[in-house]
């Protein structure tokens, strides 16, 4: 007997829609949780089979009723209260869950305490309704891995075709786009959350670096790591954003973030907030990206023409440093650094305490761990366990300079700009390394029906600006389509 769900839930309801009904009592969260589930069950893990999600929280079901009850005897919490959101599985959770950064040596650990972030979004109602897959210890594993792989959880696919999935929140990505969740939650160290957002055809913020704590996050590097808030509309990421915002006493990266916090996003959401805005327009991309496959020219200058219609001054802008040959020794270093620390403190039940002992347990499971290797693990292991390095030391002092001074700071002034437009995620790394926020926003569709967007780029904590030009520009174009998630892949 087929399951029969109530006829008011419909397909990519937004979080007003959901709470209007809540509040009518056309729905519950409980009845939304279930309908989830389900899409999960009969698309995610059947079917085409996505993988997009690596585990279900037992108790959402029951998170879900306790969230009803409390509405009906006490009123809402937030307006995510009662909402399903899933969590890349690099993010703690204290529950029946396990966190895992999608390896297998890490498979039965269950984390102490959640994640800053999680228990924000606990407090302000929001049900956790599980992990997702993710490109292993974000693409920390092998050069040869692709995109969207896991050990533990195997291969995400895209559900708008046989294409590119995106970088490591590409579980998280594509849940979001096929329906399978109301919002989710990625990290980034460098296009983790931008690339899968713009290849599933969804929005996502890369949030200033300490606008959101690291906390209970396991890390990649200390200097660009941030969770950042998916979903399909600039509306409800702007509401995850404030949900999960907060100086943390045990994440230095916080602390200057008080005072410059927004506890509600939202406002910012200006149907008209591009008119009178000075906005950068960057076309001077490398050929390998024009020719890559994620360029398309029309579709750009479309983009811009919208910009323009809607009020914005545009300049064209030129970035020294955008072409430099930038070290990486920052994110060797530090990712050694990192993963050591927080794999020597898990527990005697977790079969490893070290990068080189994860290499040795992957090499005895080679069958199921090793699919692609481990040579960027590998690399890692002979760096010296410290941060006192020469490489290292001026390879972070040349990211802040000139990602900052002579990057984006310098752009934003030269010109007089309020932000800089960037053809799909081609300013991942600039921004990154200057721990700056970016937002991805489609922006229609290739011929192949590969999905394009469009970043807006900003300085330190200018993300409400940010969202108010990505939202104008979302209301002025509707470009985004949903996938069809029957197709068979």
């Amino acid at each position: 007997m087929a399951i029969q769900f109530n006829e008011f839930l419909k397909e990519e309801m937004t979080i007003h829609e959901i709470q209007s009904a809540m509040e009518k009592g056309t729905i519950t969260s409980k009845e939304l949780v279930m309908y989830y589930l389900y899409r999960i069950a009969k698309f995610d893990q059947d079917g085409p089979r996505y993988n997009s999600v690596l585990e279900i929280n037992p108790d959402a079901i029951f998170i879900a009723e306790a969230l009803d009850h409390e509405r009906k005897t006490k009123g809402v919490r937030s307006p995510l209260h009662g909402i399903p959101v899933l969590l890349k599985d690099n993010i703690a959770t204290k529950d029946f869950m396990h966190t895992s950064a999608g390896t297998l040596a890490l498979e039965n650990y269950l984390a102490p305490k959640d994640a800053f972030l999680v228990e924000k979004l606990r407090k302000a109602g929001a049900v956790i309704l599980g992990k997702t897959n993710m490109t292993e210890l974000a693409n920390g594993m092998s050069s040869a891995m692709w995109a969207g792989y896991s050990s533990r959880g195997g291969q995400v696919l895209n559900p708008y075709g046989d294409l590119f999935v995106g970088g490591s929140s590409s579980g998280s990505a594509v849940a979001v786009a096929a329906n399978f969740t109301v919002l989710s939650v990625g990290t980034e160290t460098d296009a983790s959350i931008l690339s899968p957002a713009i290849q599933n055809s969804i929005v996502g913020i890369k949030p200033t670096v300490g606008l959101i704590s690291r906390s209970g996050i396991i890390p990649f590097t200390y200097s660009q790591d941030t969770a950042g808030p998916m979903a399909r509309t600039v509306t409800d990421v702007a509401l995850l954003l404030g949900a999960m915002v907060g100086v943390d006493e045990e994440d230095a990266a916080t602390y200057k973030s008080e005072g410059r916090i927004e506890q509600d996003y939202s406002r910012f959401l200006d149907a008209d907030g591009l008119n009178g805005a000075r906005i950068g327009v960057f076309r001077n991309a490398s050929n390998d990206f024009l020719n890559s496959g994620e360029y398309d020219e029309n579709l750009y200058e479309k983009v811009i023409q919208v910009i323009k219609d809607e009020g914005a001054v545009v300049e064209e802008v030129d970035i020294p440093s955008f072409h430099r040959e930038w070290s990486w020794g920052v994110n060797l270093y530090e990712l050694k650094h990192s993963l050591n620390n927080f794999l020597s403190q898990l527990p005697s039940t977790i079969p490893v305490h070290s990068i080189q002992e994860l290499i040795e347990y992957n090499k005895m499971n080679k069958d199921k761990a090793l699919k692609y290797g481990q040579d960027k693990l590998e690399e890692r292991a002979v760096l010296p366990n410290t941060l006192r390095d020469r490489d290292y030391l001026l390879s972070k002092l040349e990211d802040l300079y000139f990602s900052q001074n002579e990057g984006i700071d310098f752009a934003l002034e030269k010109y007089n700009l309020d932000a800089i437009l960037f053809s799909s995620y081609i300013n991942s790394t600039i921004s990154a390394k200057a721990g700056y926020p970016s937002i991805a926003v489609p922006a229609g569709y290739m011929q192949n029906g590969k999905p394009f967007g469009v970043t807006f780029a900003g300085t330190a904590y200018s993300e409400g600006q940010l969202i108010k030009f990505a939202y104008a520009f979302e209301q002025a174009t509707n470009y985004r389509k949903s996938p069809n998630i029957e197709q068979v892949k």
